[in-house]
C-alpha cells in the first residue's frame, strides 16, 4: 500500500512532535514536505527527519498533487484559513487546537469540511492518553453507573512569560481548553452552563496583562452531571494531570505519571517520583496515537476520532468561562452560541 503523504505547516514545537511521530512510529505514512514562514526553521526540521522538501509558503503543500493530508501546526490565528484552503485543495486535514478564536470561523471550517468531504481531525491529544482514555472507557461501558461528578486537575510546572499570557488568548482558551474537551469526553455529554472564578496568584504581571493564572470552573452537563476543573500556571512539584469520574456504581481516577513507579519506603517515610515535568514528557505517547488514528481514518475511510464539534464546543466553553469571570455569574452555553 502506498504510504500516506503528509505535509506539515509550521516547524515549531508541535510541528516537530508530529514530524517525529510520523517518521518513527507510523510506517503507513511519511512526511513529504514541511513549510514555515521562517524557511530556515522548515529546512532544519526537514533535515532532522530526512524530509526532502521544505518551503516558506504553505501553498506549496496545497499545490503538490502527491500530498494527501496536511497537519496544521502554525500559530492559532492561521489555523482555520489554512485548514479551509487545504480542504478546498482536496487535502485531508489534522488541525491543532484551537481551530480559531471565533465561533464564526470554526463554523465556516465545519461547513467546508462537510462540503468537500475531506477528513478533519482536531488535535485534542489528551483523549488518547492511557490514563484518561481508560477512565473514559470505564464510564462509557457503564461500569460507573450514571455519571454524576467529573473532576479535572491541570497544573503547569511553571508560568509562562507575561508577554505570552498577554497574547495567548488567556488561560481559559490557551490552557483550560484541553480540560473543557476532556470534561465533555469523560461525561459523554455537552455542557449547558459554566461558572468561573479566577485570580492572579502566581505572577502579578500576568494579572497586569489582563489574565488569570489560577482558576476554578464548575460545569453543568446536558446529561445532568456536574463537573469542576481547577487550573494553575505553577505547580512546584511538576506537571499535575489528574481526572476523576464518579457515578452511581463507583469511581474511576487517573493519576499522574512519574518517570518510574518505584517507591522508597524507609523509617523516615515513603517517597516516589514527582510527576513528569511537562506535556512533552507526559503526553508524547498520546500524540503518536492521535496521529496514528488520523492516518488510519484517511487510509481506510473511517470517521476521525475527534471532529469539528469538539473544536467548536471547547472554544464556546472558554468564551463562556471568560464571560462568567467578567460578569461574576453563571453563563449558559446558549448565550454564547446565539450571540
Amino acid at each position: 500500500m502506498k504510504k500516506l503523504q503528509i505535509g506539515i505547516v509550521g516547524a515549531g514545537r508541535i510541528g516537530n512532535v508530529h514530524a517525529k511521530s510520523v517518521t518513527y512510529s507510523i510506517p503507513e505514512a511519511e512526511v513529504a514536505m514541511i513549510t514555515d514562514v521562517n524557511e530556515a526553521a522548515a529546512k532544519k526540521l526537514a533535515e532532522t527527519y530526512g524530509v526532502s522538501k521544505w518551503s516558506a509558503d504553505y501553498h506549496d503543500i496545497l499545490n503538490d498533487p502527491e500530498i494527501d493530508a496536511v497537519l496544521v501546526c502554525s500559530p492559532t490565528p492561521t489555523h482555520a484559513d489554512i485548514a479551509i484552503a487545504a480542504m478546498e485543495a482536496g487535502k485531508h486535514v489534522f488541525c491543532e487546537k484551537p481551530v480559531d478564536l471565533t465561533i464564526e470561523k470554526i463554523q465556516k471550517t465545519a461547513e467546508v469540511a462537510q462540503k468537500t468531504g475531506r477528513k478533519l481531525q482536531i488535535g485534542f491529544n489528551r483523549r488518547f492518553d492511557h490514563n484518561h482514555g481508560r477512565v473514559q472507557e470505564l464510564a462509557k461501558e457503564g461500569k460507573l453507573g450514571n455519571i454524576e461528578l467529573i473532576k479535572i486537575t491541570s497544573r503547569d510546572p511553571e508560568p509562562p512569560s507575561p508577554e505570552y499570557a498577554a497574547s495567548s488568548g488567556g488561560l481559559y482558551i490557551d490552557m483550560m481548553i484541553h480540560d473543557f474537551d476532556m470534561a465533555m469526553f469523560l461525561a459523554g455529554s455537552d455542557v449547558t452552563e459554566v461558572y468561573a472564578m479566577g485570580a492572579s496568584l502566581v505572577d502579578p504581571r500576568i494579572g497586569q496583562a489582563g489574565d488569570v493564572d489560577t482558576a476554578i470552573v464548575t460545569l453543568t452537563f446536558a446529561n445532568g452531571a456536574l463537573g469542576v476543573i481547577d487550573n494553575s500556571r505553577r505547580a512546584a512539584y511538576g506537571y499535575d494531570q489528574r481526572v476523576e469520574v464518579f457515578g452511581s456504581l463507583g469511581m474511576a481516577a487517573g493519576e499522574n505519571d512519574g518517570d518510574t513507579t518505584v517507591r522508597l519506603s524507609t523509617a523516615e517515610g515513603v517517597v516516589s517520583d514527582k510527576p513528569q515535568f511537562f506535556f512533552l514528557e507526559r503526553y508524547m505517547a498520546s500524540f503518536v496515537l492521535e496521529m496514528r488514528q488520523f492516518v488510519d481514518a484517511v487510509l481506510h475511510d473511517q470517521d476521525v476520532p475527534v471532529g469539528i464539534h469538539a473544536g467548536l464546543m471547547s472554544v464556546v466553553l472558554a468564551k463562556a468561562a471568560k464571560k462568567s469571570l467578567e460578569e461574576h455569574r453563571p453563563v449558559k452555553i446558549s448565550e454564547i452560541l446565539e450571540a
